[in-house]
């Protein structure tokens, strides 16, 4: 059985109730109740496989707003002891789920400022997102393995979060055929 994980679930309208082989949770948004809630799930029940679905702001202009597989994330929100963003005091500068694709930085604020994502795009990010890191780092925790898929919602900048609000539906949409590509369900 895999488990199927997104963080709102208007981000699995697109999806049935029921889908064959998977169980799904909804998280809550953020790092915080992405870590409560996968780690409930996964003390709970053995899973073969995490396969996440969500939205995420686009901070790289030349991806495409299309779903994007996620290969690895970081913190942009977090600094260490010598005020290096993007390292944490004691978790890992970044986390992968061993497979190619975009790097996603995840931070606890909804992203929605041009100033914001020209501090973040330097990290080389092409995505950036609110739970991404946490279920990665919750999934190795786990010893899970663990894909994640992003779908570009908005640009992370100025009226991101209206374009956001209204875009849920159609990403829902492209989630639910990647998965139906990627799993034949």
């Amino acid at each position: 059985m895999r488990l199927l994980v997104a963080a709102m679930a208007s981000e699995l309208e697109a999806f049935p109730e029921a889908l064959e082989g998977f169980d799904q949770l909804v998280t809550g948004e953020g790092k915080m109740q992405a870590t409560y809630a996968l780690t409930r799930a996964l003390s709970a029940n053995d899973y073969e496989e995490i396969v996440v679905v969500g939205t995420a702001g686009g901070i790289d202009p030349e991806l495409d707003a299309v779903v994007h597989e996620i290969g690895s994330a970081l913190q942009h929100d977090v600094f260490d002891l010598e005020g290096v963003a993007g390292q944490h005091v004691s978790l890992p500068a970044r986390v992968s789920t061993g497979r190619e694709g975009v790097l996603i930085a995840t931070g606890d604020s909804f992203v929605g400022d041009a100033g914001i994502t020209a501090v973040i795009r330097p990290s080389g990010a092409g995505l950036v997102d609110m739970e991404t890191y946490a279920y990665i780092w919750v999934a190795q925790q786990f010893g899970v393995p663990i894909r994640a898929f992003r779908a570009i919602s908005d640009r992370a900048e100025d009226g991101a979060l209206v374009d956001f609000r209204a875009a849920i539906a159609r990403c829902s949409v492209m989630l639910r055929e990647t998965v139906r590509q990627e799993y034949g369900v």
